[in-house]
């Protein structure tokens, strides 16, 4: 009995010091595939044997349960509007991957008062101790409570396509976020590339803006292609990584998540001095 205690005992601090990996994906513009990419990075991460939980803050137009083709029983409404936890409302998807949906028709309810920020910040603690890699799958453009979040979070990953104004507006989005906090630490993906000389071309604009006008260094975490079995998988409802796991899109995903795992982000640079949730408690409190 003694030594079953002191398991026990063992495994909660265990679970008090964990802290999950937090990733932010953001776009300056919707339509980019910035959910699409959260969702299977979500499904290779877990398929590598880590507890992943995607967060879908794009709150009344909110589409990840769609594409992981797992149905939501309960989203944020419930959380924000009938004072459900935020455990009580995960729901569980393709290959172990946990989510927690938008919903529908909820536009201005992210903007929480005092009462529901006390309950999303204890929420997101024991979220923390719970999983390996939380990613909140952000709304396009940046409300105030998004942005906490993305001052927070261990590595902002930010999605563009080679159009010039989805450029621009993932550059703007950078600023917003590096004006707020100069040691945020991004990673550009760029999809649906014509080819890979392209992508990287893109990458180099939003560099060289970043370089010259915020003497930002930024970091390319993948060229993502065009690639016609995307959209099959999206008008199935199923996760591309899941059915096409060798297609030219879902290689490319996995060395962008392998990426990932052989770095540490804000945290190995010493940067992130306290906790995810330490850090958000302190920006909420900003008002």
């Amino acid at each position: 009995m003694k030594d079953q205690a002191e398991k026990l005992r063992l495994r909660m601090k265990q679970n008090r010091n964990k802290q999950a990996r937090t990733l932010a994906v953001i776009s300056g513009k919707g339509g980019v595939g910035k959910s699409n990419i959260s969702s299977n990075m979500a499904i290779i991460l877990a398929n590598k044997g880590h507890k992943v939980l995607v967060f879908d803050l794009d709150i009344g137009m909110g589409n990840v349960h769609l594409l992981l083709g797992s149905p939501a029983k309960k989203t944020m409404a419930d959380f924000i509007l009938h004072g459900e936890s935020l455990s009580g409302i995960v729901q569980e998807g393709p290959s172990g991957v946990f989510y927690i949906s938008g919903g529908n028709g909820l536009y201005d309810a992210i903007e929480m008062d005092g009462e529901t920020t006390g309950r999303f910040l204890s929420g997101l603690q024991l979220f923390l101790e719970t999983y390996d890699y939380i990613i909140f799958d952000m709304a396009a453009g940046a409300g105030p409570s998004m942005l906490r979040i993305l001052l927070a979070a261990d590595d902002v990953i930010v999605v563009t396509t080679p159009e010039p104004t989805a450029v621009m507006d993932a550059y703007s989005m950078m600023k917003l976020v590096h004006l707020q906090d100069q040691n945020a630490h991004f990673r550009i993906i760029c999809n649906r590339a014509a080819d890979t000389r392209q992508g990287q071309e893109t990458f180099f604009r939003l560099q060289r803006a970043m370089r010259t006008f915020l003497q930002k260094e930024i970091d390319l975490l993948e060229v993502l292609p065009e690639d016609n079995h995307v959209s099959k998988a999206v008008f199935d409802c199923t996760p591309v990584y899941s059915v096409y796991p060798r297609s030219p899109v879902s290689v490319k995903l996995e060395h962008a998540v392998s990426r990932l795992e052989g770095s540490k982000g804000a945290a190995a640079d010493g940067l992130k001095k306290e906790s995810f949730v330490g850090k958000l408690r302190k920006l909420f409190a900003r008002k």
